[in-house]
């Protein structure tokens, strides 16, 4: 029996039993249930099996047989597990899980003070086959949309491409989220040695010897090459100038020695948004330094992401620091300066200690001396500035 058993199913085992128990005979019952551990009931329901249904059925077990599913025992229970998932929109409002972490534990108490004996187990189970799963959350509400959001996007789309094909310089420009220094957790994992993962500070709180840091960047759409100015200030007009300015100096005008014009792609909104004063008249130093004719074109406010260096570069970045420390200013500006990617990025960065004071007043005066020429189209967000 010991042999045979394994290798039967449920059915077979016990028609087998059956079998062995009829053949020994009076007391068979009992032996054969000893010896294996089957129930003697179930002993007894394979004998009148062979005897009142002779025919082999492929089915292991009797139509309706087995224990009722908990669902099948409680109609109501998957109406109230919902309602509990879902108290907005498919229960109760004053739900008693309303404000609460819904895990399936919790779910799992509700449910058993409503009289529903259920696990947790069972409630991750029954939530699954109502088509439910654990989410996160998902950035996809941008507010207001502006009227002309898409005409924006396709006049800066057709400048772009005008520049491009002049061969001028196309940059897009931001500034990256801010980074503690020090030996702070940063997301991400990266392999090290088994149960040796890196230290790190339990909280993450700054202070005079962590101090944060600001990296400003500037994305070459057309040569698909990126520049980072780590800046340890403050994020003002005069930094982001400041940013393309170095750029220019180290990189951009070695690639562009016969350009004549510079197109920069900016959001609507911070250190170079289009309402900021300073931002322009720092731009008007620029171009009179650089000789260039500066075109500037604005995304319309809250439409950052579709801004190209945010997924052309800084992306990259973060993927390439990601479960690494920033424990200086050195680790960060190499850990930019060797990013790259199959299709051929590269980025390099420098550090800049230099003070960039804030709350910086620009007079009328001064913004009379900007040689700002507005476009026909929203000549807030898209204007040029001449040397």
């Amino acid at each position: 029996m010991n042999t045979v058993l394994p290798h039967l199913n449920e059915r077979q085992k016990r028609l087998f039993l059956a079998a062995e128990a009829k053949t020994l005979g009076w007391g068979g019952i009992s032996k054969v249930a000893s010896a294996t551990g089957i129930s003697r009931v179930t002993i007894y329901k394979a004998l009148k099996e062979i005897k009142f249904h002779p025919s082999v059925s492929e089915r292991i077990r009797k139509s309706g047989g087995g224990r009722k599913g908990i669902d099948v025992q409680h109609p109501d229970l998957l109406r109230e597990l919902e309602s509990l998932v879902d108290p907005v929109t498919r229960g109760d409002p004053m739900s008693p899980l309303r404000w609460t972490c819904k895990s399936t534990r919790q779910l799992s108490n509700e449910l058993v003070q409503q009289g529903y004996g259920v696990s947790h187990v069972t409630v991750a189970d029954l939530l699954h086959r109502l088509d439910y799963s654990l989410q996160g959350n998902v950035k996809t509400l941008e507010g207001a949309d502006h009227e002309d959001r898409d005409d924006q996007f396709n006049y800066i789309n057709k400048k772009v491409k005008q520049f491009l094909d002049r061969r001028q310089p196309v940059i897009s420009v931001d500034t990256k989220k801010k980074e503690l220094v020090g030996k702070f957790k940063n997301g991400g994992r990266e392999w090290q040695p088994k149960g040796e993962p890196e230290e790190v500070e339990i909280h993450d709180f700054a202070s005079q010897e962590s101090p944060k840091v600001i990296p400003y960047g500037i994305y070459d759409i057309g040569k698909n090459m990126g520049w980072v100015n780590v800046g340890c200030d403050h994020d003002t007009a005069s930094f982001a100038v400041a940013s393309i300015r170095r750029w220019w100096l180290n990189m951009g005008q070695e690639v562009y020695p016969e350009a004549e014009e510079l197109l920069i792609c900016a959001d609507g909104g911070g250190s170079n948004g289009y309402r900021v004063r300073l931002w322009k008249v720092e731009l008007q130093t620029l171009a009179t330094e650089m000789g260039l004719h500066i075109t500037t074109c604005h995304f319309p406010p809250g439409t950052s992401k579709w801004n190209k260096i945010e997924h052309r570069l800084f992306s990259h970045i973060s993927m390439n620091w990601r479960g690494r420390p920033l424990v200086s200013h050195e680790v960060i500006v190499k850990l930019i300066g060797k990013t790259s990617t199959r299709n051929g990025l590269r980025v390099k960065a420098k550090l800049d200690r230099r003070k960039y004071p804030t709350k910086v007043k620009v007079s009328n005066e001064e913004m009379e001396r900007v040689k700002l020429k507005p476009h026909s189209f929203h000549g807030e967000w898209n204007y040029s500035i001449n040397p």
